[in-house]
C-alpha cells in the first residue's frame, strides 16, 4: 500500500509538471486532468492506509488535508483555464 501511495502521489507533480509544456490549452488540462485522479487515487490511499492503522490519526488528518487542497488547487486551475478557453 506505501507503494502505491508514493506511485500515485508522485504522479500528480509530475503530471501538472509536463502541463507547463503542454501543446495547448486542451493538453494542458489534459495532464491536469491526470493530477487530479492521481491526487484521488492518494487520498483513497491515504484512507485505506489509515483505517487499517498503518498510519495514526495526526499523520492521517495532516496528509489528508494535504491532499484535499491540492485537488481543490487543480480543480480550481482546470476550471479557470476552461474558462480562458471559452
Amino acid at each position: 500500500m506505501s507503494k502505491q501511495i508514493l506511485r500515485s502521489g508522485t504522479s500528480i507533480g509530475a503530471n501538472a509538471h509536463e502541463g507547463f509544456y503542454a501543446q495547448s490549452r486542451a493538453d494542458f488540462i489534459n495532464k491536469l486532468g491526470i493530477s487530479l485522479k492521481e491526487a484521488s487515487e492518494t487520498s483513497y490511499w491515504l484512507n485505506i492506509l489509515y483505517k487499517t492503522e498503518y498510519i495514526n490519526e495526526n499523520i492521517y488528518v495532516s496528509l489528508k488535508n494535504d491532499i484535499d487542497e491540492i485537488i481543490r488547487i487543480i480543480i480550481s486551475t482546470i476550471k479557470t483555464t476552461k474558462k480562458n478557453i471559452e
